[in-house]
């Protein structure tokens, strides 16, 4: 992978990151809120699922700040992503400021493109060969973007 794919990679992971991860912060800050706005979403369990969303968010910003695990990290954020879209922005339009799915699509995509391509060579999967070695556990060969 070239020095520039790997820096574009960097850039990537380190908006997205600090984007989950701030977010993240905020639901851990407020756990009795995020239980009552998703009680109000009809989500299942929100007494477990607040914490579980929160601390995925958290965690997962800090992991992809720091370049590991991004291929699990990247789906397990988009999958997040995607419960949003379904339970808090479907049928609310496009524009994030009117309740829309602008930011969720974006975040989503972001973690998906981050999850197939790697973290490049500038994170702690390049440092380490954690993704390759990973995707041949998973029986998919190597992968140059690490």
């Amino acid at each position: 992978m070239t020095d520039t794919r790997s820096a574009g990679l960097l850039v990537l992971r380190l908006v997205v990151g600090v984007t989950f991860l701030v977010h993240g912060i905020e639901k851990l800050g407020d756990m009795a809120g995020t239980e009552r706005f998703f009680a109000s979403l009809d989500i299942p369990a929100p007494g477990l699922m607040a914490p579980l969303v929160a601390v995925t968010e958290t965690a997962g910003g800090v992991l992809l700040i720091a370049g590991l695990a991004t291929p699990v990290v990247g789906l397990a954020l988009a999958g997040d992503m995607l419960v949003a879209f379904l339970t808090a922005h479907v049928g609310q339009g496009f524009f994030a400021d009117e309740g829309g799915f602008e930011l969720v699509l974006l975040l989503a995509g972001a973690s998906l493109a981050i999850a197939f391509t790697g973290a490049g060579r500038y994170s702690l999967d390049g440092a380490y060969g954690v993704a390759p070695r990973l995707r041949r556990r998973l029986g998919h060969g190597t992968d140059p973007a690490v």
